[in-house]
C-alpha cells in the first residue's frame, strides 16, 4: 500500500463486540426459560426422565415448549383452545394416543430393548400462548405438527385413534416438511414469535400499570415514551461501538 493512504479498518475487539451486543440483544428480546428449565441433566437422562413420568398429554407453553422439544425425541403436538367444541370432543381420544406412545417407551425401557424412535405427545392452548401460535401460523383448531427437531410436518388427516398413531409411526414419511425459511424454527417463525411476545409483554406491563392507578392514556404514554428511549439509547451504543477506526499507514 502507497505511503501516506488513509484507510478504514474495523480491529478485532470492534468485532468481538458485534458479537457481544448481538448475544445481548437476543437474550433480552427472546423468552426466558426459568432457572430449573435451563439447568437440565444431559440429553439422554431428560429423555429417560420425560418417558418415564409422563403417561398422558405433555402440557407445553412458552416456557417449556424449546426446552422440551430438544429432548431428541420426536413430538406430536395439538394446537387447541379451551372452548373448541371439536377439541373438546377429540380430547378423550388424543389422552389415549398419549397414554399408548408414552406407555410403550416405558416397556423398551424396562424391557432394556433398543430405545429406537420415541414419539411424545403434547398439547399447546392457542388461545392463550399467542406467540406460540403465531410462530406455527395457526388459523383454526384443533391444528397438529410432528415436530422431528427443526423438522415439522402439519398433519391434515382424520381426527382418529388409529389415523394419527399411524401418521406418527409411519405415513409422516408422505407429508412434504414445512420449508426451513418459513417453519416454527426459521427465520420467519422465530420472527412472529418475538413480535407477538414483545406485544403481549408490552399489553401485560400496560395493564399492570393501570392497576396501579395510572389512566390509560397515561400508561400507554409512559410506555411510548420508555420505547423511544430505550431504542435511541440502544442506537446510540451500537453507534459508538460499531464507529471504525481511520489507520493510516
Amino acid at each position: 500500500m502507497n505511503r501516506g493512504t488513509t484507510t478504514l479498518s474495523i480491529p478485532a475487539s470492534t468485532t468481538l463486540t458485534k458479537q457481544l451486543l448481538l448475544t445481548l440483544l437476543l437474550t433480552l428480546l427472546l423468552p426466558q426459560h426459568s432457572h430449573s428449565e435451563t439447568q437440565r441433566s444431559p440429553k439422554k437422562s431428560t429423555s429417560s426422565s420425560a418417558t418415564n413420568t409422563h403417561r398422558g398429554v405433555v402440557t407445553l407453553n412458552a416456557r417449556n415448549f424449546d426446552s422440551s422439544l430438544r429432548d431428541g425425541n420426536t413430538w406430536l403436538v395439538e394446537f387447541y383452545a379451551p372452548w373448541c367444541s371439536h377439541c373438546t370432543v377429540f380430547a378423550p381420544t388424543y389422552e389415549k394416543i398419549a397414554h399408548a406412545f408414552h406407555t410403550s417407551h416405558k416397556k423398551n425401557v424396562d424391557n432394556d430393548g433398543d430405545d429406537g424412535r420415541k414419539v411424545m405427545v403434547g398439547k399447546v392452548d392457542g388461545s392463550k400462548e399467542r406467540a406460540l401460535a403465531s410462530r406455527f401460523s395457526i388459523r383454526g383448531f384443533p391444528t397438529f405438527f410432528l415436530v422431528d427437531g427443526w423438522t415439522v410436518r402439519q398433519y391434515e388427516g382424520s381426527r382418529s385413534y388409529d389415523a394419527v398413531v399411524k401418521f406418527a409411526n409411519e405415513t409422516y414419511v408422505d407429508v412434504e416438511p414445512i420449508p426451513f425459511l418459513s417453519s416454527p424454527f426459521g427465520p420467519v417463525g422465530q420472527s412472529r414469535a418475538l413480535l407477538m411476545y414483545a406485544g403481549t409483554r408490552l399489553i401485560d406491563l400496560h395493564e399492570a400499570l393501570v392497576e396501579k392507578g395510572l389512566s390509560n392514556v397515561v400508561a400507554a404514554g409512559l410506555l411510548a415514551f420508555g420505547g423511544i428511549i430505550s431504542s435511541l439509547t440502544f442506537i446510540i451504543i451500537i453507534g459508538l461501538m460499531l464507529v471504525p477506526k481511520a489507520k493510516t499507514d
